[in-house]
């Protein structure tokens, strides 16, 4: 499921990253990896808050969608 679908205050892992090599590199370096946890913090109009190696990023619909979890 993407983490897009996900409900606010849920903790998951993350079982894959799609997307081009580009999108995967940028995602990778905000700290999205396998296996990694990450949790809802907010959603507003499909963007999205979220908590990752306890620091708060914010993400589009669009890429949210490529985080699978």
């Amino acid at each position: 499921m993407p983490l897009a679908m996900t409900d606010i205050g849920k903790s998951c892992l993350i079982k894959k990253i799609g997307g081009n090599e580009k999108t995967k590199r940028f995602l990778e370096s905000l700290g999205f990896v396998t296996g990694g946890e990450v949790t809802i913090i907010s959603k507003n109009q499909g963007n999205l808050i979220v908590n990752v190696k306890e620091t708060r990023v914010a993400l589009s619909r669009e890429l949210a969608n490529k985080i699978m979890v």
